[in-house]
């Protein structure tokens, strides 16, 4: 007997349904896939590529500060900010026109009338006009001020054209602070590169001296050494590697990069000794080529305009003036009409301080005082400046002498390893003196990278003391 199993239609409708579902749920999973899968092919490798190491060489490190720099941006804007100052004095100097205009409306009265005998109606000699219009142009010529206007626009020149020099100066200050942190990053990746080479001998000696030391050929206490010795150089490599993130930051303020950016250095050192000229021979061309000499040189010029100036109120100040009225009704026409009517008139003001309670004594008293100060703030400065161009001279020639011998203690300390080494692997000498080279291979190669960051910093300090944007 067969059986006949009738599936109810609400079943059928609930397994197409079951079978819609998944194929929806497998369906938002293949594009959940595709956008992580998008996520990693697009997105990952850019940032990946936005953190990889960006070459530069120093000069391009110098431009592109330069462009970035928000300091040197800020002082542009202050040599933009005089100049336009010494513009707007300059034109105290030219005619000033004005128009003016105006309306009134006046109240309500009779007119201005006389009664002549036999003349039945009275006679109207002023009208009243009730809406009243006036217009005017007027010019001012300034004709004598006592000198107060030349020596205010000189000394707005002079201030802008010092400005100018702290431009300068500011700007050669940023170089020497991008070369400076420049090469303290090499130096920074110098150290770390030796340290790193440094843990690798010790390990390597670590590896050795245990093999040694289960072969009964050396002691505990020798292994001990090593591994505290590499522990201290362990040590060193982390502080290393902070101090290039350090170094490697500072750049990068520097420059106007995201303080993250990591940066490959591509400049050389070049550990050439230069000639140098004798140390007065400087001097006397930072006296004439430092722009912050050259800027307090400009503000002693300003504070004397400023004191000419000061002194300009003891003297009458004279103005040539004129109007053009055209006015309804126009006062100077008589009998009063409304109508626009234009009248002129041109005249000499002449005005004098006969007693203003001495302020002009006490303005003079002020200029004087502000011109003795810019006076011993540019001799300050000249001395500042001989210091400092001496100081850069002794410190280059310093780091000159100092090059091949740091040069000279690396070649000798590589030595003193490789026969350490050698006399270690023979027996003949003790662990203590192998990890005594190991420790002065370090020293030598630290003394070495110092030894040529310095004589390239000590160039650019000079060249800073001179004036000088580079050499």
């Amino acid at each position: 007997m067969a059986y006949h199993h009738t599936v109810p239609r609400e079943c059928l409708h609930l397994t197409r349904v079951g079978r819609f579902t998944g194929q929806r749920d497998i369906f938002g999973k293949a594009m959940t896939m595709l956008r992580a899968l998008f996520i990693v092919v697009t997105i990952i490798p850019s940032v990946a590529a936005s953190q990889s190491p960006r070459s530069l060489t120093v000069e391009e490190a110098v431009r592109l500060g330069l462009q970035n720099n928000r300091s040197l941006h800020a002082s542009q804007m202050k040599v933009a900010a005089a100049d336009a100052r010494a513009g707007e004095v300059r034109t105290t100097r030219f005619p000033l026109l004005k128009v003016s205009g105006s309306y009134t409306r006046l109240s309500e009265i009779e007119p201005f009338a006389v009664q002549l005998p036999f003349v039945p109606a009275p006679i109207t000699i002023s009208p009243v006009v009730l809406d009243n219009y006036a217009s005017r142009v007027s010019l001012q010529q300034p004709i004598f001020s006592g000198f107060k206007l030349s020596n205010t626009i000189a000394a707005a020149e002079y201030a802008g054209r010092a400005t100018g020099y702290d431009y300068a100066m500011d700007r050669s200050d940023l170089i020497f602070a991008i070369r400076s942190a420049y090469w303290n990053l090499f130096k920074a990746l110098e150290s770390r590169r030796v340290v790193d080479e440094n843990v690798d001998l010790m390990e390597r000696h670590l590896a050795d001296i245990r093999n040694m030391n289960a072969a009964g050929l050396a002691t505990r206490n020798d292994v001990l050494k090593v591994e505290v010795q590499l522990s201290n150089s362990r040590l060193s490599q982390i502080d290393a590697a902070n101090a290039v993130s350090i170094a490697t930051m500072s750049l990068d303020n520097l420059l106007g990069l995201p303080l993250e950016t990591p940066i490959e250095i591509a400049s050389r050192l070049h550990p050439s000794s230069d000639s140098l000229k004798p140390v007065d021979a400087y001097v006397d061309e930072a006296s004439t080529a430092r722009p912050d000499l050259r800027a307090a040189g400009l503000r002693v010029s300003a504070s004397d305009a400023s004191l000419g100036a000061a002194r300009g109120s003891r003297y009458p100040q004279i103005f040539l003036s004129g109007n053009l009225y055209y006015s309804r009704p126009n006062p100077r026409i008589l009998p009063t009409k409304d109508e626009f009517k234009n009248t002129w008139d041109v005249g000499v003001n002449i005005s004098f301080d006969l007693w203003n309670w001495g302020a002009t004594s006490y303005q003079t008293e002020q200029a004087e005082a502000a011109l003795e100060q810019s006076q011993d703030a540019l001799q300050l400065l000249k001395d500042a400046a001989s210091l400092e161009v001496r100081q850069s001279y002794l410190a280059l020639r310093q780091a000159q002498r100092k090059v091949p011998v740091a040069q000279e203690g690396v070649s000798q300390a590589e030595e003193n390893y490789r026969v350490a080494q050698s006399r270690f692997k023979a027996g003949n000498a003790t662990s203590t003196d192998l990890l005594d080279a190991e420790v002065a291979l370090l020293q030598a190669g630290m003394n070495r990278a110092a030894a040529l960051v310095d004589l390239e910093l000590a160039r650019a300090r000079l060249v800073k003391s001179l004036g000088k944007e580079e050499e």
